[in-house]
């Protein structure tokens, strides 16, 4: 008989901390909010996200313990790091605890953790290199007690804590809690439906890795070295290494290509002011990859809220410095979510001979937004890819995941991305200045290549240790690695859904 297999792009990362990713020995402990304002449906959200951190984690007695404290006005020991041994046992734990629903006092759970917590009678191991101790405090509102203090003994005591707010959070609260550098150590997402996003991020904090080129988490464009905790790029031959130190070149190609590219930048009022600059060094850093002139890359700008408003169109700067010095200048709109009607004026202005683009020219848009757009997107979405545009969608915080992929060109894993912190999003830069290529020409971007071949790599380290999900040919409704396995052997083929 022959079966078929199959792996979805997403699930990489997954089969990446299994394969490849081992956690350092860690005494873990959240300090959960669960005070009146977090509304029962969203403390289901935070049970889900710490139930998604303990499945990356390698679990045991020796290895790493997990606890949990519950507080409002009184805290609540829900379980502790000697209670459960195994993964499956704390995720059952998690499952089972409910709100408390009264006050907010933050510094009395945090003085908890200190005094009781990470005593060594509630399982806490001796302070020791060998093994971290960490708080992952998550709460939605402003204390009713002092943190500052406590929080500074927690820290004294070798207690590393990541503080993370939700909604109307007090900010300088996190900023009191939180270990050094604040940057590594504070996030805020918008709302707890979104709070699972920051899975990712713990579980590559907690991971322990001595190959970075194995698993993938580099920026090498070719080849990547590994050293003992670290790595260096290298190019093929015929290629040399950029001054970037990651990206190679060969030919006059690529970046050098003629290119007529529009920002479309959400500018509403959820995005918030410091958050908004934040975009615009984004911008910078995409211009950044380009050839700016008359015969290669074009830069437009259009943001949108409310209504839709042209900062400067494609052509009317010649150079990276002055392009770079309007998208400085840009005023914050602060308003709606209008991510249709910009889609429209992307391809009724922007694109038009008119405003500064050239025809036979490849054209690509990136469209960035941090919310839900309050009018339709679809028509206008497929508008844009019908008429032969390469459309990115980036997504922040409360952005809607099905808006962005119908924002997006096929293959949609290469053309969207998203990010819970407005902090990350230079990281989806770097991944756009290697995406943004002209596939007509020889030295396009290897990013779908790469990909293939990271998948391949994957799937043979896996030695059968792990069953493939196996799937119906005709039922398929996603793009994905397959392979069809029978007497003869293995035939690898992309999946693709067709109508």
């Amino acid at each position: 008989s022959t079966s078929l297999y199959c792996i979805l792009p997403h699930q990489l990362t997954e089969i990446k901390q299994r394969t490849l990713c081992r956690t350092k020995p860690t005494d873990l402990v959240f300090v959960i909010d669960s005070s009146r304002s977090v509304r029962p449906h969203e403390f289901e959200k935070v049970k889900v996200f710490m139930s998604r951190v303990i499945e990356g984690l390698d679990v045991g007695p020796n290895s790493t313990r997990v606890g949990v404290i519950n507080y409002a006005s009184a805290v609540k020991n829900e379980f502790s790091l000697k209670t459960y041994q195994t993964k499956a046992g704390l995720l059952q734990a998690v499952r089972r605890i409910e709100p408390l629903s009264t006050g907010t006092m933050t510094g009395l759970a945090i003085q908890f953790a200190i005094s009781r917590a990470f005593s060594d009678s509630e399982g806490a191991r001796v302070r020791s290199p060998n093994f971290n101790k960490v708080a992952i405090v998550v709460t939605d509102g402003r204390p009713q007690d002092g943190v500052q203090d406590v929080s500074a003994r927690a820290r004294a005591a070798g207690i590393e804590i990541f503080a993370i707010g939700v909604g109307r959070v007090d900010m300088h609260t996190l900023r009191q809690i939180a270990s050094e550098p604040l940057d590594d150590h504070v996030d805020y997402v918008e709302s707890y439906s979104v709070i699972e996003k920051l899975t990712h991020k713990f579980q590559e904090a907690f991971c322990v890795v001595s190959d970075l080129c194995a698993t993938g988490d580099h920026d090498c464009e070719q080849i990547c070295i590994s050293t003992p905790g670290t790595y260096k790029c290298a190019c093929k031959e015929g290629f040399t290494l950029n001054s970037d130190g990651k990206t190679c070149s060969a030919c006059s190609g690529g970046s050098g290509s003629a290119l007529d590219l529009v920002f479309l930048i959400d500018g509403s009022k959820s995005v918030r002011p410091e958050n908004f600059e934040l975009v615009k060094k984004f911008i910078n850093q995409i211009v950044d990859s380009l050839e700016v002139s008359d015969k290669q890359a074009q830069v437009g700008l259009v943001q949108y809220s409310s209504s839709v408003r042209q900062e400067f169109p494609l052509g009317q700067f010649k150079n990276k410095k002055d392009i770079k010095a309007a998208v400085k200048k840009m005023a914050y709109m602060e308003k709606g979510t209008m991510t249709g009607q910009a889609l429209k004026y992307l391809i009724d202005s922007s694109f038009s001979i008119i405003n500064g683009a050239r025809p036979g020219v490849p054209k690509v848009g990136i469209v960035f937004t941090d919310g839900r757009s309050q009018d339709y997107i679809t028509d206008a979405a497929k508008k844009a890819k019908d008429l032969g545009f390469r459309m990115f969608a980036v997504g922040v915080g409360n952005a809607v995941e099905d808006e962005l992929r119908e924002i997006a060109s096929e293959p949609v894993a290469e053309h969207y991305f998203y990010t819970a912190d407005f902090r990350t999003i230079s990281k989806i830069g770097k991944k756009l200045q290697m995406k943004i290529c002209i596939e007509e020409d020889p030295c396009e971007c290897k990013s779908i290549v790469k990909f293939q071949t990271k998948v391949e790599d994957l799937i043979n380290s896996l030695q059968r240790k792990y069953i493939l999900r196996k799937l119906s040919l005709f039922r398929t409704q996603w793009v994905g690695l397959c392979f069809l396995e029978g007497p003869v052997g293995k035939v690898y083929l992309w999946v693709k859904k067709v109508g």
